[in-house]
């Protein structure tokens, strides 16, 4: 969420980044309804203070008779200021955050390629893609998935089940080193949890499982339950930021995702992730971006898989993401790059809804900068090393840097 003062000092500004993020909010309408609400706020104030002063002493009949009016009009106005607080709440939730300077204007194939990292893997044989790898190795079941719980589900089997044993211990290896803390994290949060971190659970376009009767959610990423995990805290950061890694399950509609390039593991309902978050101060931000950036790299680096960084385009930013980095592995299946890891600084728009401060001082407190970063999932990544480790005979080798976690085996077979 964006200060309604910074909004009202930089209309223009903020109605420019709308266009670039493609966010059609009608800021004019914002800006009425932020006059509408003081004014009222201001009405409502002055009616209870006249309240107040009359109700010191003992009231004649007529000024029993006045404030009785004035109860009423206190009524009226408190449903007045309540109307219009819904509109005014609902236009603020739905303005993104403000764009970093550097980023790419423009839609999701306007991406800037960063780096890119290894050779892209070349076979003297036809690759198979993941999909059909697993199945031929007895890795995935995707049909009784479907019968046990429906389409884009699946059991993991085998020895596909001790790669992401491995996986995980791997990243959790790598990221504590750099002083993260270990979490792992409920299933659920409340949705005021998943609104403050910038998801709307209930909106017609959610991506979100939500709890029928409850106001709980399944999260879709860590990044919700450890943001929520400071909520209406005052951090002390005078020793350095907070960092976490935290593994989750996570769930995800993915309605509309499917077709070609988002079959077999690429877009599923349930996977399990290794998430980074950070709370830092303001300063500190891009300084972290980087780090979490540099942290996922060496993940993929330690795998041995050929990658791209991207800079994402303003117009494919989540509304909470000031800037975002992709890292994209090599795939056959899409005879491209796909997604693995992402990270992204937020700088204050997740905490000023979750009302999460840092001291700055004795008497003086300040919004905190949060980011995220994904280290792994199980879904993206075992997709990059099935088909970038496979062999002609239609087995795949492990990763060495993997092999320690799986007892020393070099191959699935």
């Amino acid at each position: 969420m964006l200060d309604i003062k910074f909004i009202r000092q930089n209309a223009d500004l903020v109605k420019k980044n709308n266009a670039s993020r493609r966010v059609e909010i009608d800021i004019d309408r914002l800006l009425s309804l932020d006059d509408e609400r003081r004014e009222i706020m201001q009405k409502a104030e002055g009616l209870r203070a006249l309240r107040n002063q009359k109700s010191k002493g003992k009231p004649s009949e007529e000024e029993i008779l006045k404030m009785r009016g004035v109860g009423n009009e206190i009524v009226r106005t408190e449903e007045e200021l309540k109307n219009t607080e819904a509109e005014y709440r609902r236009l603020m939730l739905k303005i993104p955050n403000l764009t970093h300077p550097d980023a790419p204007i423009g839609g999701g194939d306007d991406f800037k390629i960063l780096e890119t990292v290894g050779e892209v893997s070349k076979f003297d044989f036809k690759p198979k893609d993941h999909e059909e790898l697993a199945l031929k190795l007895d890795l995935l079941d995707f049909e009784r998935g479907a019968k046990v719980a429906g389409n884009k589900f699946y059991f993991v089997k085998n020895d596909l089940v001790r790669l992401n044993q491995a996986l995980i211990n791997y990243g959790i290896d790598v990221v504590t080193k750099h002083g993260f803390k270990l979490l792992e994290t409920p299933d659920l949060a409340k949705d005021e949890i998943l609104e403050g971190i910038g998801f709307n659970p209930r909106g017609p376009e959610s991506q979100v499982y939500s709890i029928e009767n409850t106001d709980l959610s399944l999260i879709g990423t860590a990044e919700i339950t450890v943001g929520g995990y400071h909520a209406n805290e005052i951090l002390d950061l005078s020793a350095g930021s907070k960092k976490y890694i935290a593994l989750s399950h996570c769930f995800r509609t993915e309605a509309g995702a499917y077709g070609r390039e988002s079959k077999g593991l690429y877009r599923v309902h349930q996977f399990t992730k290794l998430e980074m978050f950070v709370f830092c101060k303001p300063e500190e931000g891009e300084k972290i971006h980087q780090e979490i950036l540099d942290i996922e790299k060496e993940i993929i680096d330690g795998l041995e898989l050929p990658y791209r960084v991207i800079d994402i385009a303003s117009g494919d930013l989540g509304g909470s993401a000031y800037r975002k980095y992709d890292i994209e592995a090599w795939m056959v299946m899409r005879n491209g790059y796909g997604e693995v890891t992402s990270t992204s600084n937020c700088t204050d728009y997740q905490s000023r809804r979750l009302n999460i401060r840092y001291r700055k001082g004795d008497n003086e407190t300040a919004f905190v900068h949060t980011l995220n970063g994904t280290a792994l999932t199980t879904s993206r990544l075992p997709i990059a090393i099935l088909e970038n480790y496979q062999t002609e005979k239609g087995t795949m080798k492990i990763p060495k840097a993997l092999q320690k976690y799986i007892g020393g085996q070099g191959e699935i077979k």
